[in-house]
C-alpha cells in the first residue's frame, strides 16, 4: 500500500513559512514614436513654408458654354458696380434691378444694404406673382467678397434659388 507524503518547506522560528520571492515580470517591449512624430512635424513645416501659391498661375475665368437661363421677369436682380458706393468707403455700391439707376441704389452700411436685401427677396418671394429666384449681376471689376455679401443677404430668405450672371458665350 501506498503511503501520501507531505512535502512542507521549512518552517523558522516564528512559525512562518519563508515567501518565495516572485521572478520579475518583463515589461513588455514598447515603441517610442516621439522621433517619428519630430519628423512628421518637421516635414509639415517645410512644406507649409515651401510652397506658397504663386499668383502668376492664376486663371482667367471662361465664358459660360452649359447652364440654363433664368427668366428675368420670374427673379429679383441685383446688380454689383465697381467703385465705391455713396457716403462709403469701403464697399461697392449694389442697385436693385438691372443696371445702375441712382434711384435704385441700396445706400448704407453694409448691414443697412444686406438687410435691404433681405427684405427684397422676402417681398418677392410672397408676393404676386411669387418669384423665387434671385439673380446677382456684377462688374467685371467687383471683388468676389461684394459678390458674396450679397449672396449671404439674400441666402437668409428660405426658399429662393441664387444665381450668378455670366457672359454668354457666341
Amino acid at each position: 500500500m501506498a503511503t501520501n507524503v507531505l512535502v512542507t518547506s521549512p518552517i523558522d522560528d516564528t512559525g512562518f513559512q519563508p515567501v518565495i520571492p516572485r521572478r520579475p515580470v518583463e515589461d513588455e517591449a514598447e515603441m517610442d514614436i516621439t522621433p517619428m512624430i519630430d519628423i512628421t512635424f518637421l516635414l509639415l513645416i517645410f512644406f507649409l513654408v515651401a510652397s506658397r501659391p504663386d499668383a502668376t498661375t492664376a486663371i482667367d475665368l471662361p465664358n459660360a458654354r452649359y447652364g440654363k437661363g433664368v427668366s428675368q421677369r420670374e427673379s429679383v436682380i441685383f446688380s454689383v458696380d465697381e467703385g465705391v458706393a455713396r457716403g462709403s468707403k469701403d464697399h461697392s455700391p449694389i442697385y436693385l434691378g438691372d443696371g445702375r439707376h441712382a434711384d435704385s441704389e441700396l445706400v448704407g452700411t453694409t448691414k443697412q444694404q444686406a438687410d435691404r436685401i433681405e427684405s427684397e427677396v422676402r417681398k418677392s418671394l410672397y408676393g404676386d406673382p411669387p418669384r423665387s429666384h434671385v439673380i446677382i449681376k456684377a462688374a467685371k471689376g467687383v471683388p468676389y467678397r461684394e459678390v458674396a455679401r450679397v449672396a449671404a443677404a439674400a441666402s437668409r430668405v428660405d426658399g429662393i434659388h441664387l444665381h450668378f450672371a455670366v457672359m454668354e458665350s457666341e
